[in-house]
């Protein structure tokens, strides 16, 4: 393995750097998104609030399964780098279902607010949120896919290399990055809306 061949070390860290870059401009996705929130968070057109819409319990619950895959990953990278297969894919296997019911919980709260007739439609505030917390699902659905596929290479790999390790460094920032994303939805958008 030689640096030539970019699957040596160095080749490693060049696709963590560029990973790294990746997340920078989803980081100007998301501030932009929560820019066009912060100016239309007010703007109801005489229809509902967050503080009539949301229910803050049921979040909560979104965001402890999300918070908790997030430290299941972590135990997916401390096995990985042990090089132990079975435990990564176990605890890959539990982040999984934590991000799913993470996302099922999302988009039974989109659909609870559309039958209430709370659409995006519905006034610039809600327009804002759809998207906001939509793009912010999306990229949880996106890494969920990325998951399952990591899984099956890991799986199939007769032990674990660092051509493995690395794309598994690259998920987690991934998906640590959706956790702060989320931590700042869960603040400014739904504890922001009850004041």
């Amino acid at each position: 393995m030689n640096e030539v061949d970019g699957h040596g070390h160095h080749g490693e860290s060049q696709s963590v750097f560029g990973f790294w870059l990746y997340l920078m401009t989803d980081c100007v996705l998301f501030a932009s998104l929560f820019a066009v929130f912060a100016v239309m968070a007010h703007q109801f057109n005489a229809g509902p609030t967050g503080k009539d819409l949301f229910d803050l319990p049921g979040v909560a619950v979104e965001t402890a399964a999300l918070l908790f895959s997030s430290i299941t990953y972590g135990f997916a990278m401390v096995a990985a780098r042990g090089r132990n297969t079975r435990a990564t894919l176990g605890w890959l296997a539990v982040t999984f279902v934590l991000g799913a019911v993470f996302l099922k919980l999302e988009l039974a709260e989109f659909s609870h607010l559309l039958a209430e007739g709370a659409g995006p439609s519905r006034s610039a505030f809600l327009s804002s949120f759809f998207v906001l917390v939509g793009t912010h699902g999306l990229h949880v659905a996106t890494g969920l896919i990325w998951m399952a596929v990591l899984a099956v290479q890991v799986a199939r790999a007769p032990q674990l290399t660092q051509r493995e390790i690395t794309r598994l460094t690259c998920l987690s920032l991934f998906w640590h990055f959706l956790d702060v994303v989320w931590i700042c939805v869960f603040t400014f958008v739904y504890l922001g809306s009850m004041y």
